[in-house]
């Protein structure tokens, strides 16, 4: 069973049994201090080992992260927690990344 936020990474993987929250990283079970969310995900789980028929299932946690903005930040060009240096650095990296995948060695 894994609990995760980054589905095609973990997918990919080939798990037997996963729970995907569309959170940022670093909160597969819920938001923080969110007991009750955490209960009901953790649940999820808990339902999935009990319930799946074959492997490499998946359930989608029904929570949104209502701040609206990580996926934002973490996926545009605009990165308003990086300074200019750090924004440039990041965007050459990205564009390595880039041309590196486009000959197909990824």
């Amino acid at each position: 069973m894994v609990f995760g936020c980054a589905r095609d990474i973990v997918e990919h993987c080939g798990v037997a049994r996963f729970v995907f929250c569309d959170f940022p990283l670093g909160n597969p079970c819920g938001k923080p201090f969110d007991a009750a969310m955490q209960r009901h995900v953790v649940g999820l789980g808990l339902d999935l080992l009990a319930t799946a028929t074959a492997p490499r299932t998946t359930v989608v946690a029904p929570y949104q992260w209502d701040e609206g903005t990580w996926k934002v930040k973490c996926f545009t060009d605009e990165r308003p927690f990086l300074d200019e240096e750090a924004t440039a650095k990041w965007l050459e990296r990205k564009q390595a990344y880039r041309d590196v995948k486009a000959t197909g060695k990824t």
